[in-house]
């Protein structure tokens, strides 16, 4: 298989030979999210308004467990907002690999979990960094899969023209030959999106431009016999075997902490399911396109969303667009807390200054001593643990 992290490297199976790719312009730049959020607030003077420092949380694991907050989380976050105004005192998002709802949805049942005001331009999942590949894709048929709503996630970042894998399957009578057998259905909460109105013969007609795998995928064995169709015709059920359209998924986790007390198998693990698969049924490797943590440029983009989220908080500024380097704040440190050395910890030493990481001990990592391969800057018990020491180390009340 030939896999990309995207960017700044291309991946491949054969020797894992590394190849340079072109750096897509950051998703910051199209983000609804910040572009339209409002935040309660009132005009500090610029001597109240000089953090040095930002913070980026992984969410499962280090937050939430399931839907319950873990490491007295929701304490540890209300130490970053003015007790009188609820305003930030220092900025802070959620730089989380996972997904398969809008952020503006994370964004507002996370406040609901956590007690404090959580703004959609705090949340970055792994799926966000799809809208950098707006205007290359924006009118084009392709499909989305994932848990949750992946085919609204899409549209709410403004592809007009996506269908999930779900809605798409249905339009192929056998196409999935154990369907029968299944006393489960997955529903999609998509009805008033255009493609419910579709006829199958706009769909059978109409080439799949590119295929996102938005979150974990619910019912492998279906995905991975759809995709392979679709990977394997260039998009068009039924076609002849061509160059495989395009395929992007939203990170590449292997395991992440959920609910359940030991780890359970991520977006990666469907990866290699696929790949294995694929490899096996076609002459030509799958090729595919990686984002998330630890690419670096998941990182940088935080950098940026940080520096506008502190602007506006401070300022009142609107966060535009056009605006993404009108910014002149610099961070002198950004921590990285965590709890999976291969992904979090690996992601903040790859990107360097000015990243910091912490490692707590409430998720996929549990070990007494630091990570062997990727050693983080500070090991502890709980996210608590972590603020406190953050502003401990940072002189912050």
């Amino acid at each position: 298989m030939r896999f990309r992290f995207q960017p700044p490297i291309q991946l491949s199976s054969s020797g894992h030979h590394l190849l340079p790719l072109p750096t897509p312009p950051p998703f910051l730049s199209s983000s609804p999210s910040l572009s339209t959020c409002s935040i309660s607030h009132h005009h500090r003077s610029s001597s109240r308004c000089t953090s040095s420092f930002g913070i980026a949380f992984d969410i499962d694991g280090v937050i939430l467990r399931g839907q319950n907050p873990i490491g007295n989380s929701p304490a540890a976050l209300k130490r970053l907002y003015h007790d009188y105004s609820g305003n930030l005192k220092i900025p802070f998002l959620f730089l989380t690999n996972g997904g398969g709802t809008p952020e503006s949805r994370r964004a507002f049942e996370m406040s609901q979990l956590l007690g404090v005001k959580i703004l959609p331009s705090q949340v970055v999942q792994g799926h966000s960094c799809f809208r950098s590949l707006l205007k290359r894709f924006k009118n084009d048929f392709i499909v989305a899969t994932g848990k949750g709503e992946p085919e609204l996630v899409m549209s709410e970042y403004g592809f007009r023209n996506v269908i999930s894998l779900d809605d798409y399957a249905s339009y192929f009578d056998n196409i999935d030959p154990v369907a029968q057998y299944k006393s489960w259905k997955v529903k999609q909460e998509s009805n008033m999106l255009p493609f419910s109105m579709k006829s199958i013969q706009d769909v059978s007609l109409d080439r799949v431009k590119a295929a996102f795998i938005v979150s974990d995928p619910v019912d492998w064995g279906r995905d991975i016999q759809v995709l392979c169709d679709i990977l394997s015709s260039r998009g068009l059920l039924g076609g002849e075997e061509e160059h495989q359209p395009p395929l992007f998924f939203a990170a590449d986790d292997l395991q992440y902490q959920a609910a359940f007390p030991s780890e359970r198998l991520g977006i990666g693990a469907f990866r290699i399911a696929l790949e294995s698969v694929f490899n096996r049924i076609h002459d030509m490797p799958l090729e595919c396109t990686v984002f998330g943590k630890p690419n670096p440029f998941v990182f940088r983009n935080a950098e940026a969303i940080l520096r506008h989220i502190w602007a506006f908080s401070c300022h009142g500024n609107a966060i535009r667009p056009e605006d993404e380097d009108s910014s002149s704040h610099s961070f002198t440190t950004l921590y990285m807390i965590g709890d999976n050395p291969l992904v979090d910890i690996k992601g903040a030493l790859q990107a360097g200054h000015p990243w910091f990481s912490i490692l707590t001990r409430t998720g996929v990592f549990r070990q007494t001593e630091n990570h062997a391969e990727y050693p983080a800057d500070v090991v502890v018990d709980t996210v608590a643990e972590a603020v406190d020491f953050i502003l401990e180390r940072e002189s912050a009340p």
